[in-house]
């Protein structure tokens, strides 16, 4: 054989190895982001690094952020991972022992946990909140279909001041909790399965720290979780953006324009069984948008609901949450899911989609019919 015969077999050889090696790493990387992906967090009130994903995920490098919401910047600094992975906020091994393993100061990051990855959601200060009443349900989502061993809320202390004192065990009072309930009695969700937990807080006013702890039951696996809430008063919310089906990326995406949001259309109050909805493009970039509805019973309550628009410039929805969408031609409409159908005189829910668009998004009219 002759020696550049030898060279070009000795290449080959050194090329299917390399090749072999990149495919096996490549699986593995794959299954383990898989891996940390099949978790769960709070998401409505929306826990603080899953609602700065919610509204930032798209943009995380718009310096905007540093102004307009300045806690979640200083988080997407520290870790942008905090955030790709909000469905992982667990410790391991913990026994049931959560004063023990998580001391004061470190419950929003669960103790430091993951090597410290979730640290910045200890920082005091003006988070996002979400409005809520004194009696109001906790949505708890869970990607992997665990189920509860059980998941207890507490909310802090009427006086508690959440822009200047690090939040400790003694600042919380419980306010709701579940006791052992398998996923098969959870609701089906977009990607996973959910459970709403009944919360009561009397007395509370102004800004609070509702904090969650769930105790999956597949393993000795304890999730701590902060959400930011105004009792009796208005909310900054994040947009409700259902959890990603699709583990999260290893590297950020690449850097999208700021956002155009058009002002959100509104309607009259509705009368005694009706509803109304409001569309609000919550994400824009280049081709793509995500908008959010959100749609309020009248003055009697409901047992369904459907909302409709029509698109007149050529804009598709691609895919949509917390109801069921369906289009005939430029005419869109969304029907409740079954966790969202009835609603109490005066109540709201929202759903989500994502869309499709080129040229112009004007924000449509849109029609709410409820069944009473």
């Amino acid at each position: 054989m002759s020696t550049l015969t030898r060279s070009r077999r000795v290449l080959w050889l050194f090329a299917i190895a390399a090749t072999s090696t990149l495919l096996l790493t490549t699986a593995i990387n794959t299954m383990q982001s898989q891996s940390a992906s099949a978790h769960g967090s709070v998401v409505d009130p929306a826990s603080r690094n899953y609602s700065c994903w919610q509204r930032w995920g798209a943009e995380f490098q718009n310096p905007r952020m540093a102004t307009e919401d300045p806690m979640c910047w200083q988080a997407w600094q520290a870790d942008p991972q905090a955030m790709w992975n909000w469905n992982g906020l667990f410790r391991e091994g913990v026994g049931g022992n959560h004063q023990a393993a998580v001391p004061n100061g470190q419950l929003c990051s669960g103790g430091r946990t993951q090597n410290g990855r979730y640290n910045a959601l200890d920082t005091i200060g003006a988070w996002k909140t979400t409005a809520v009443s004194n009696n109001f349900r906790l949505r708890f989502f869970d990607g992997a279909s665990h189920g509860a061993d059980y998941i207890r809320v507490y909310v802090t202390k009427q006086g508690f001041d959440a822009l200047t004192e690090p939040l400790g065990w003694d600042d919380l009072e419980l306010a709701g909790q579940i006791g052992n309930t398998p996923a098969s009695q959870w609701n089906p969700d977009t990607g996973g399965v959910s459970i709403q937990i009944p919360v009561n807080a009397p007395g509370r006013t102004g800004r609070h720290i509702v904090y969650t702890v769930w105790q999956a039951s597949h393993f000795d696996q304890s999730y701590y979780l902060c959400s930011d809430v105004t009792f009796g008063g208005t909310s900054t919310p994040p947009p409700t953006t259902p959890p990603p089906t699709t583990p999260p990326p290893t590297t950020p995406p690449p850097t999208t324009p700021p956002p155009t949001t058009p002002p959100p259309v509104t309607s009259t109050p509705p009368p005694a069984g009706a509803c109304t909805a409001t569309y609000q493009v919550t994400g824009q970039w280049a081709g793509g948008f995500q908008a959010e509805v959100k749609v309020s019973a009248g003055g009697s309550p409901t047992k369904g609901w459907s909302v409709s628009w029509n698109y007149n410039n050529g804009q598709q929805v691609t895919s949509s949450w917390n109801s069921t969408v369906s289009t005939n031609g430029s005419l869109v409409t969304a029907r409740n899911a079954n966790h969202n159908g009835t609603l109490a005189a005066g109540a709201s829910t929202t759903f989500g989609f994502l869309g499709s668009w080129n040229g112009s998004n004007p924000v449509p009219l849109v029609s709410c019919t409820s069944t009473s």
